[in-house]
Order: C-alpha cells, then sequence, then structure tokens
C-alpha cells in the first residue's frame, strides 16, 4: 500500500510540473474545469442531459473573452441569479478550486 502511494505522489509530482511548463496541458485543465463548472451550474438550476452539455461548452467560451477567470465567474453568476439560484463568488470560485484539482486528475489518468 506505501508503495503505491509513492508511486501516485511521484506521478502527480510530475505531472504538476508538466503543467507548470506545458502551455497546453494548462489550457486543458482550464477548459475542462470550466466545462465541469458549466455541468456543475446548470445541475444547480435542474439543467442535465444535452442541455447541461450545450451551457458547459457556453462556460468553456466565456473564458476566451477576457485573461483570468472573472469573466467565467461572472457568467456563472449571472446565469444561476436569472434562474433564480443565488450564489457567491466566494463559492463558484471555491467550486473552481476543487473541480480544478479533479481536471488534472482526469488528465492525469488519461495520459
Amino acid at each position: 500500500m506505501g508503495h503505491f502511494m509513492s508511486t501516485f505522489d511521484e506521478r502527480e509530482k510530475a505531472f504538476e510540473n508538466k503543467f507548470k511548463r506545458d502551455q497546453e496541458l494548462q489550457f486543458k485543465v482550464k477548459a475542462r474545469r470550466n466545462r465541469l463548472l458549466g455541468q456543475w451550474a446548470a445541475s444547480k438550476v435542474g439543467i442535465t442531459g444535452e442541455a447541461a452539455d450545450k451551457y458547459a461548452k457556453e462556460v468553456v467560451s466565456a473564458d476566451f473573452e477576457k485573461p483570468g477567470d472573472d469573466d467565467v465567474v461572472q457568467k456563472v453568476i449571472k446565469d444561476l441569479g436569472a434562474k433564480g439560484a443565488k450564489v457567491t463568488e466566494a463559492e463558484v470560485r471555491s467550486e473552481m478550486g476543487r473541480l480544478e484539482v479533479e481536471a488534472k486528475r482526469q488528465l492525469m489518468e488519461s495520459a
């Protein structure tokens, strides 16, 4: 068991180092994180299936409007608010942080 953990930790460390260097990988992680965020937001207002996927793609493309995460955060807050779901910026940002870890894990597993 101990041996397995260290192998995983080493892989994770290697992935982190690659992530820091690799623009394309950062781009993939961010896009996947934004897609997961879109799906999270959709589920908060009961949107599922194809409609949720479509919305998740919108969230991904919102990220290309301005550098940084603000455009994505504002879009999600505004869209959820329009559907009557109140979320705070802090909530959305904390979810983004959690989903970034998840996105890296998914990409690491498929690497």
